[in-house]
């Protein structure tokens, strides 16, 4: 099968491109990548590309999966549908199902339900194996059993007993996997819903205080510079966690960082709606949190944007504020928003926003970033930044519907994907 792409532009943080140009897809791989192609097969597909973005596959650090144990929330195949909505060629999911992702028989069952839907369906699914036992924090899982299988790598994706970390990060050293950890102090989160400071206030809501994340975080870099095991830090959401990671990297700690994308859109102010999805885990920062978060991805202190689906019924979240469980989803919403919020008015370039969404979260996960030159197989999307839709719950790909932007008008597309 060939496939012509005719002036399309053309991102790819790999090469550092942005150009228009003609691609040439041959069974799947990319075969030319030129000004203009008038040399191509006679039974070629071709797309006019004015006005659209051709850019690689981007890639997920870690979401939730309802299947197994919650499927009225999510189903494999439904997460599946809605990530390659969303132009998620990979997407790796947290072991917090249940059962749990801690033994090799339930990442064999994972594996083998995704293949089940579609031999070739995209996006890839790759778990992270679970650090501890039922994800609860107590006892540390087979390691070396679990590394043997196919495994984005070590997480819980929940906050772990710093007496924990440690002897994880002693056992984890060896076996060169990714380890990802939360830097959270429940004790210090106490019964709070949302970021303390004047807005909890005003709002009337039960704050937590940003040193639920820092002083948490300050412990784990002492560990991880005492041990030396790399490792990846999830869901920062602080001005000082920001500099606290900057100063690490500075020292030449081995570590990486994400944030989540509504961290980066938005803030404490917009929860004065008592808007339940958007009760998050962490919390949304202050405007002076979002504005450092912004400025670390852009400048690569935070390596990669996370999209941190987490999927609920509407039962589920439709209830007070303060009751909500923590979470909204995301997979088929963050590449439109963010490329309108950042790309669209000049605050980033299209490069700096894909390298935050493809390639780094794929150096993150120590893979191969999705790339788009001679050879390279095809693992990209076809994106348009003008296509408007309506994110109502009946055109969500997604089975859950728990988001902020439900029935709001959205400009941007991917409307081809290719892996």
């Amino acid at each position: 099968m060939n496939e012509l792409l005719k002036q399309v532009r053309v991102l790819d943080p790999s090469s550092q491109t942005d150009r228009v140009a003609d691609v040439l897809i041959t069974d799947g791989i990319v075969t030319a990548v030129e000004d203009a192609i008038a040399d191509y097969p006679s039974n070629s597909t071709i797309y006019e590309g004015s006005g659209l973005i051709l850019a690689p596959g981007l890639v997920d650090l870690y979401s939730h999966s309802g299947e197994p144990g919650f499927e009225e929330r999510e189903t494999l195949k439904s997460l599946k549908q809605a990530a390659a909505a969303g132009g998620f060629t990979r997407v790796t999911i947290l072991p917090d199902t249940d059962p749990a992702l801690d033994n090799l028989a339930s990442l064999a069952w994972l594996h083998d339900q995704s293949k089940a839907i579609s031999p070739n369906s995209i996006p890839s699914l790759q778990p992270w194996a679970a650090l501890t036992l039922e994800v609860k924090g107590q006892q540390i899982t087979e390691l070396a059993e679990l590394a043997t299988a196919n495994i984005a790598g070590f997480a819980d994706g929940k906050p772990l007993q710093l007496i924990m970390v440690r002897r994880l990060l002693e056992y984890l050293h060896p076996f060169g996997k990714p380890v990802m950890l939360w830097a959270w102090d429940r004790e210090l989160v106490g019964n709070g819903v949302m970021r303390e400071g004047l807005d909890s206030m005003q709002i009337g809501l039960p704050g937590i205080p940003a040193i639920a994340e820092t002083a948490a975080l300050a412990a784990l870099l002492e560990c991880i510079e005492a041990i030396g095991t790399p490792v990846h830090l999830m869901r920062i959401s602080t001005a000082r966690g920001v500099e606290l990671i900057r100063n690490a990297k500075e020292r030449g700690l081995p570590i990486t960082a994400s944030t989540s994308w509504m961290h980066l859109l938005l803030n404490t102010q917009m929860i004065a709606s008592y808007d339940p999805n958007l009760r998050l885990n962490p919390p949304l920062g202050t405007p002076g949190d979002q504005a450092a978060l912004i400025d670390a991805v852009q400048q690569g202190v935070i390596d990669a944007i996370a999209i941190d689906h987490t999927p609920y019924t509407y039962e589920e979240k439709t209830v007070p504020f303060a009751e909500a469980p923590p979470g909204a989803i995301g997979l088929e919403l963050a590449l439109p928003l963010l490329w309108h919020r950042f790309v669209a008015s000049g605050l980033w370039t299209a490069i700096e926003l894909w390298s935050a969404l493809s390639t780094r979260p794929a150096i993150c996960l120590q893979q191969q970033p999705p790339a788009i030159a001679n050879g390279q197989p095809a693992e990209m999307i076809l994106f348009n930044p003008q296509q408007c839709w309506i994110a109502k719950a009946a055109s969500l790909k997604s089975s859950a519907s728990n988001t902020f932007w439900l029935n709001q008008d959205i400009q941007g597309q991917v409307i081809k994907i290719w892996c």
